[in-house]
């Protein structure tokens, strides 16, 4: 029998989560964003998700996109519906509320 055919929830469970984040450079903020983001991810989201890291020093073009207004901002693309967290995400429980991350409490 194959692995999905006796659970049927298996694809839904393995969704990658596309996450983009804006930044100007190399500032403190942007490294710690990024530093963050990843940590949270390999807690919670381990082998699945995709981080995508967006210099709006080199590509100011792509802010318009997402409606960047400030930065670093998180964005959420994939679940839907889409989600931003501005700053440098220091703040796990903040960050995880924002995403919708459910942790194994189950908060």
């Amino acid at each position: 029998m194959h692995p999905a055919a006796s659970n049927p929830l298996i694809d839904m469970n393995k969704e990658t989560w596309e996450l983009r984040l804006y930044v100007a450079g190399q500032t403190l903020k942007s490294v710690t964003a990024l530093a963050n983001l990843k940590k949270y991810c390999e807690e919670h989201l381990q082998g699945r998700y995709k981080i995508e890291v967006i210099d709006l020093l080199l590509h100011p073009q792509l802010a318009e996109g997402d409606q960047i207004l400030a930065i670093p901002t998180l964005v959420r693309k994939v679940p839907q519906p889409i989600r931003k967290i501005i700053g440098d995400l220091s703040n796990q429980e903040r960050v995880l509320v924002g995403l919708d991350i459910r942790t194994v409490e189950g908060r």
